[in-house]
């Protein structure tokens, strides 16, 4: 059950941060105010996710936990996974006619 709730977060982590706040106390147990798993949902889930598991697993965010939600972070900027988009052909070019 962890492994698919893992694979949720992954491809889609707005939905598991929907079923993690209905179904247990974990991102409550991790932030302490409302605001910020708030905004987390809307503008950095895969960041948020993280967070509340490194607060709940270690206490701190300090190591390997620390290592863990910076690549969160570099997930939800799109700096990892946008190299798709980077390997497009363009096939629009800008044609400068001299005559």
């Amino acid at each position: 059950m962890p492994c698919l709730v893992g694979c949720i977060a992954l491809f889609m982590p707005r939905l598991a941060i929907i079923l993690v706040v209905i179904f247990s106390d974990y991102i409550g147990n991790a932030y302490h105010s409302v605001l910020w798993p708030l905004l987390g949902f809307f503008f950095m889930p895969v960041t948020t996710l993280v967070y509340a598991w490194a607060m709940n697993t270690n206490g701190s965010v300090s190591g390997i936990y620390l290592i863990a939600v910076v690549v969160a972070v570099l997930l939800d900027l799109g700096i990892i996974g946008s190299g798709a988009s980077n390997r497009k052909v363009r096939r629009y070019y800008i044609k400068i006619d001299r005559h």
